[in-house]
């Protein structure tokens, strides 16, 4: 969009008469300034010859007027720069909000456009800094409540070091430290890269193994609000169902780990208690092509929220969870699954649904 302002801005000026010269450019302002002041005098000398006025009094005459003029065109450059002058110190100090008042047809027109397109991308650059921040951070919290779980369990006595532990324990490390890998990656991110490490998996073991997590993540978040007098969600059910069972799909594991995860968790949030949650999956029209479904028996979206539902820090026309107990997050983890599946070239949307809400993934797979 700011591309085309510019464009546009440069193309009318390109389109002028007289050789490229704007009429009302800076440099035909000062010229109509030297031309009427040498006019003025001209006219004036005349008027004094014709008149027999003193000469003294028409080149008082011809200051005045020649300072006037000057003037209202000193007037006219400089107010327009003293209000960039403004913007750019307020863009110094980091509020991109600000921008310059546009309108003008010369080359302060130009310099306002300019101003204006720098300090559009600044903001959406700092937009984009805050948000992998959050995203990052919300992020953090699933390995994280993992991790503790098992290793308050073994400290409790409740489960013995075990070599399956410790690898639960190992497997939420690892998670852990690839989401802090995501943050180093900060750099690729503002330039537009993200690395997709795609690779073919078979679908079941994988989403067991995510529905695993969430049912040990829940596990965890209720044992530390029992803990501070608070409850969370325990009582949902969590299905899967995958067809055919050996569906295989190609895509990147960990960024399809965001999005079935986030989904999961909004989806047990907005359950009624001892409600269900069903997971299913499917074959695309391509080759390795996957078709994703969550679905939960809350009380849904209203249609008119739906192009809203993956916004950040939305929470749609159900502000408050169903369930029992719970809390409305950070209103983040939709438009991380948005962000994962916009990646893989793939589509994310609410769909109709008798009861509950009800939301489809299709990624691409392999390319025809």
């Amino acid at each position: 969009m700011s591309g085309g302002r510019e464009a546009a801005r440069k193309g009318s000026g390109e389109d002028q008469p007289w050789g490229g010269v704007r009429p009302f450019s800076i440099k035909t302002k000062l010229g109509a300034l030297v031309v009427i002041s040498v006019l003025i005098t001209t006219g004036l000398s005349m008027i004094a010859v014709h008149t027999k006025t003193e000469l003294r009094f028409i080149t008082v005459f011809s200051m005045i007027a020649t300072l006037l003029i000057t003037q209202f065109v000193a007037h006219s450059l400089t107010a327009p720069l003293d209000e960039m002058n403004a913007v750019a110190r307020s863009i110094s100090h980091g509020d991109y909000t600000r921008r310059v008042s546009e309108g003008r047809r010369d080359e302060l027109g130009d310099l306002a456009v300019t101003i204006n397109v720098m300090a559009d991308e600044l903001e959406a650059q700092d937009r984009q800094r805050k948000e992998l921040v959050a995203n990052v951070s919300h992020e953090l919290r699933t390995p994280i409540a993992g991790l503790r779980a098992v290793l308050e369990n073994i400290v409790d006595g409740v489960t013995e070091a075990d070599p399956e532990t410790m690898r639960t324990a190992l497997q939420q490390t690892e998670r852990l430290g690839r989401l802090v890998e995501t943050l180093l990656d900060l750099s690729r991110l503002d330039n537009g890269v993200v690395p997709l490490k795609l690779r073919r998996f078979e679908v079941w073991p994988y989403l067991s193994g995510v529905l695993k997590e969430a049912n040990m993540v829940a596990s965890a978040r209720a044992g530390i609000a029992s803990g501070s007098g608070t409850h969370t969600r325990t009582d949902v059910h969590l299905h899967l169902d995958v067809s055919p069972p050996e569906l295989t799909a190609h895509a990147d594991p960990e960024r399809i780990h965001q999005v079935v995860a986030n989904l999961i968790d909004n989806a047990v949030k907005h359950s009624p208690a001892y409600g269900r949650v069903t997971v299913k999956a499917r074959r695309g029209a391509q080759p390795e092509s996957l078709e994703l479904e969550v679905q939960d028996e809350g009380p849904g979206i209203p249609r008119s929220e739906w192009h809203r539902v993956f916004e950040r820090f939305n929470r749609g026309a159900v502000t408050r969870p169903h369930g029992p107990g719970s809390d409305g997050g950070t209103g983040l983890g939709l438009a991380i699954a948005r962000w994962a599946v916009d990646l893989h070239g793939g589509r994310i949307g609410v769909a109709e649904s008798e009861r509950g809400c009800r939301i489809i993934i299709t990624l691409p797979g392999l390319s025809s």
